[in-house]
Order: C-alpha cells, then structure tokens, then sequence
C-alpha cells in the first residue's frame, strides 16, 4: 500500500507529464498557427514522439528534486529550481533530437524557445496556483478559521508567521493586517496581507479592526517599545501575544504554537539585542575544555547552552545539585545533539575532587559560578555562606593555577559593592581573590571578574516570587516604595560573561552596562496589569519591610573605582589598587579556621572588618615600580 507521501509524489509527477505534453503541442500549434503548416507538423504531435520528450524530461525533473516538496510549500527557492531544471531538461530535448537525427527537417528553432517559455510558466505556475489555493481561505470561512489577528512588525518574523498562519488553517489564527513602524511600508502587502498603517496609528486601528488579538513580532524591539504597544492594546482591551527573538524562530525548533506566548514583563525590561563579537569568543573557546562551575544554576546553564554552540571540546559540568546537573546534562546531550559533555557531582570547595577533576579533563577555561546567593537565607547562614562562596572560590582559583587553565571568569554580582550583608561581603571576598591572584607575575593564568546585578527568571528571583504570589491571588510583597534593582535577561548577562572572559587581562573585573534601575513597586504593578488585573484593586501591593542584608538602592561600582571603557560598549572596566596577595591569604586562612570551628559571631566580626578596610598594594611614585603595602586602615 502506498504512503500518502508516496500517492503525492506520483500526483506531482503525473500532473508534469501533463504539462510537458501540453507545452509541447502548444508550442508546435503556436508556432504555426495560422501559416501554412510544413509536412512534418503531425510527425512531431505522434505518441512515440510525445512519449520520448517525456523520457527525457521527466528524469531530469527527478533528478532537479521537483519531488522532494509539496507544492503547497513551495518557495522562491524552489521557483528558482524549477527555472534550472526546465532549462536543463529543454537542452537534453534539443541535444537528444538534434543527436538521433530522428526526422529529415528538424524541429525549428522557434519550438524550443516557445516550448520552454510554455513548460517554465505552466510549472512554475501550477505549483504557485497549488499554493494560493490551499492557503487561500474558502468564502464565508474567514471568521470560522479562528482567531483575528493584527501583527505588530512587517520583517522577517512576521513573514514566517504569516506563512504558517496562511498554510495551516488549523493553528485557528486568521491575520487580518500588519503594523510597522516604517511609513513606507503602508498599504505594502506582506503573503497578501495589507500593512495597515504605523505603530503610531495603532490605537485607532485596534478601534476600527476590534481583532481578536495583538501579536508582537518584532525580535529586536526594546522594552520601551513593548511597552507602549502593551499599553494601547490595554486601553482599547486587546490581548497581546509576543514571539521569541529571531535566532529561535529561524532554527528547526520553530512551532507556532509552542512560540506565540502572552508578553511577560522579561519583554517590556528587555534592551535591544548585545552584539557579541563571535571571533573573539570563538577564539579562546573553539577546541578548548571548558569547565562551569554550578553548571546546573541558572546563570551556570546558560553558560553551558552558549558555550556548547561555540564548539569546545569538551564542557565539563559541575554542580552539587543533582536534579539541576541532571536537567542540563539532558538538554545538551538530548535535546541540542551536544555530546560532549561530561557531568561531575560534586562540591565545587572540595578540593581533592575538584583536583581530580583537573587531572581527568584539564580544563583550559573555567567559568566559576557556583554560589549561594539568596541574601536572607545566607544572611542566616554566614558560616556556609563563607565556606561556600569565598573559600570554594579560593579552592578553584588556586587548582586552576595549579594545572595551568589559561582563563578563570568569575560570576560576580552588584552586592559586592559597598556590600551591607554577609552575601556580597562573601562575594566582594571573591572579586579580591580574582585581582589579587591575577596580578601575581608568576602566574599564567588570566583571572577575571564579571560584576552584574539581577537576572530576569533566575531561579527564586523576585520575578517568580511576584509570579507565584499573583497566580494566588496576592497580595504582592514589595520592600520600600523607593528601593530599585537593576535588571538584566539571563542569556543577555552570560553573553556579556563570555565575552568579558575573551577581553579579560590580568586580575580585572568588569561591570556589564545595567541600563537604568527600575523601580520594585513599578515592577510588581507592571506585573498585575500584565496578568489582567488592576493593582490596588484586584490584587493588593503589601510593603513589608527590607530583609536583612538588603540594600534600597544597589550599585555597579564604588567611590573608590574607576570605571573606564572595553573594547566592548556594553562592558565597562573596574579599577582599583590590587589587594595585597599575602595579607588576603593569611585572613582566607583565619576564615577557613573560623568556618572550621563553626565560631559565627567571630567570622562576622571578622568579614565586616576585613570589607570596611582591605590592605591594598599600590606601586611607589619613585618610579622604581616597587610594590609597597597599604595598612588596612589607611583608604587607597
């Protein structure tokens, strides 16, 4: 029994044959039509004649792929082919009569033009007739199909969304117009649906239209700009949907349905796109062993994604969480087809495993980070939180040298500056290690650190926390009217890492360009309204107060730094004098000591202490280049 596959190609290629047969007698009656015709006219329109130019065209057709495709999908690019391969099976046609010498007179050269501008236009326009018809919407079907729809964007993502909206009747979509924000574009048609005027005009389009739905498609528009296309679909009662960014829709993986999803507030905080410079990433990556620390976090598994399409050799993955090392190693391996992986339960701060690890895969990039992070859980942990972020750090820096890596990123956070709580007071201790072993000469390892401030959906962030307290019904908790954070989208934060880690000399740290901080209880309304509710009056705002440790305002850099350029606009460098390497080890040893004994009261004596007055080295005005030491109480 045939496949409906199979009953489909022998349709194509019956239809062809048609056709061949009928450019070739058209092309004989036009080309003589009322002149007086030449004797071997009918000689030329016998079966046995007819039969042979099918013999010869059709297995080229074959052969050019006619049958690989639908016509209903049928594309510029497959036009094109039709194009070569009725050129081709013409030439065979004349090569082949002109060889055999099949009749006395030949066939005049005016058939062969006339046959092949007949045979391209009958096959070229069957497949996009097939086309049309199938996507073309039967009378009185329009509103049956489905949803109304307005499509914000006239590029590249709206062309592919109006394909399949077109093509697949099924998905119960009907778009009735498209939006842009280029005037040129007006009245353009677009897979024939009309460009219905400017973002400007928006809203009274979405009066005189009433459509169903409002579906942004527009990958490279910031979040101003979302926004206010949310805010007039709000006012005028629409839903709004949006689409990923383009590199998603144009890979393999694109479904329509799985993709249109309602706009989040990840959308409306989002910036345009970074500009990653691939040759440099790709240069410290491509061949490389690559090792991620808490690869199953948040930041870690972004990491791995971005790193596993750069090509590394082999990307080792670190974690002590079980399900989370076990999900990204699943999605690299099953999903994304990257093999070369290798998945290591452990802790980070164990120093026998992690060296053991060194010595299996010698990883020649590490990218460290591994920490804990949640400020008021470590805020009521100080002892795990040290153990865990400062001297795991420490332990992985140090093995990192020993066996010779190349590069070491850490994963730093804006709660290292002027830090208040035991987290970026363990995590400033961090950036110190960095500066203070990348400056040292006799070390060839490049040490950087990479300093930024929230990331939108990590894993127990405020956006899930608001989420979940919304889905309940709230109230939705906020700190301070006035506090503000600085946001940032995951994949956007860890390609500024990766690159930071191409750029990063010896010991510096840098801080990814932020934007402008937002403020808490603007982001918690934003979040209600974009749920469908009013704040205030569907779902409460409650003020509770900040939690220990926390910040109202938090910062990229301190008074005391120096911020300049990189070669990388959205990546600024951090400098300061180096910490002086020997007093910070004998004060990591005194902590380890204290983590050790378990002595809380005293290891937070001793981090406040050791945050409010490092000893920084600094290099003499004598010109000499001598180092000298800066007592902890003098301010560098």
């Amino acid at each position: 029994m045939r496949s409906p596959v199979n009953r489909h190609r022998l349709w194509q290629v019956a239809a062809d044959a048609g056709l061949i047969v009928a450019a070739w007698v058209l092309a004989w009656y036009l080309r003589f039509e009322g002149s007086t015709r030449p004797v071997y006219y009918n000689r030329y329109l016998e079966w046995d004649v007819i039969a042979l130019v099918l013999a010869i065209k059709l297995p080229i057709f074959v052969a050019f792929g006619f049958y690989n495709r639908w016509w209903r999908y049928v594309s510029t690019q497959d036009v094109w082919g039709a194009v070569r391969g009725v050129a081709a099976a013409a030439v065979a046609a004349f090569l082949v009569f002109t060889l055999l010498d099949f009749h006395p007179a030949s066939v005049p050269r005016g058939i062969w033009i006339v046959d092949v501008l007949l045979l391209l236009a009958l096959v070229t326009g069957s497949r996009l007739l097939a086309r049309t018809l199938i996507e073309r919407p039967s009378a009185g079907t329009i509103i049956a199909r489905g949803k109304e729809v307005i499509i914000v964007g006239a590029g590249d993502a709206a062309q592919l969304i109006l394909r399949e909206m077109l093509k697949n009747p099924a998905l119960g979509y009907t778009p009735i117009g498209l939006v842009d924000d280029d005037p040129r574009k007006k009245n353009l048609r677009l897979h024939g649906i009309r460009v219905l005027g400017t973002t400007g005009e928006l809203s009274h389009l979405l009066r005189d239209r009433r459509p169903d739905e409002l579906l942004i498609a527009i990958p490279s528009a910031s979040g101003e700009v979302r926004e206010r296309i949310v805010e007039i679909a709000r006012a005028e009662n629409v839903p709004v949907n949006t689409l990923p960014g383009l590199p998603e829709l144009i890979t393999g993986d694109f479904n329509l349905t799985g993709q249109i999803r309602p706009v989040e507030v990840e959308d409306l905080l989002g910036r345009e796109p970074v500009e990653v410079d691939i040759d440099s990433i790709a240069g410290y990556l491509t061949g490389e062993v690559v090792l991620v620390t808490g690869a199953g976090g948040s930041i870690g598994s972004e990491l791995c994604r971005q790193i596993a399409r750069i090509g590394p050799t082999r990307l080792v993955l670190v974690d002590n969480s079980e399900s989370g090392l076990f999900e990204i190693e699943r999605e690299l391996v099953d999903e994304r087809g990257f093999r070369a992986t290798a998945a290591v339960l452990a802790d980070a701060g164990n120093a026998t495993k992690v060296r053991q690890v060194f010595e299996t895969y010698r990883p020649a990039v590490v990218f460290h980070a591994a920490a804990y992070k949640h400020v008021a859980l470590v805020e009521a942990n100080p002892v795990e939180a040290v153990r865990n972020n400062t001297l795991m750090t420490r332990t992985v820096a140090d093995i990192a040298v020993e066996f010779g890596a190349k590069r070491f990123v850490l994963v730093s956070t804006d709660k290292a500056v002027n830090p208040r709580g035991v987290m970026g007071q363990t995590k400033a201790l961090c950036e110190w290690i960095v500066e203070a072993w990348g400056h040292q000469e006799d070390t060839a390892t490049r040490f950087c650190g990479v300093r930024f401030g929230n990331v939108l959906g990590s894993s127990g962030s405020l956006i899930p926390i608001f989420r979940k307290q919304i889905a309940r019904g709230g109230p939705v908790t906020v700190t301070h009217p006035e506090m503000t954070r600085y946001f940032m989208t995951i994949p956007e934060a860890v390609q500024l890492v990766i690159q930071a880690g191409a750029i990063g000399g010896r010991g510096q740290v840098y801080v990814l360009d932020m934007g402008e901080p937002v403020k808490i209880v603007d982001l918690a309304d934003t979040m209600i309204r974009l749920s469908g509710k009013e704040p205030g009056r569907d779902i409460a705002v409650e003020l509770v107060g900040a939690r220990p440790g926390e910040k109202l305002h938090e910062e990229l850099w301190s008074k005391d730094e120096t911020v300049t350029p990189s070669s990388h606009e959205a990546i600024l460098l951090v400098t300061r004098p180096p910490i002086d390497t020997s007093w910070l080890e004998e004060e990591l040893d005194t902590l380890q000591r204290l983590v050790e004994d378990g002595e809380t009261l005293e290891l937070i004596g001793r981090l406040n202490t050791l945050v409010a007055a490092p000893r920084r080295a600094f290099v003499s005005g004598d010109g000499a280049g001598a180092v000298k030491t800066a007592p902890a109480s003098e301010s560098v």
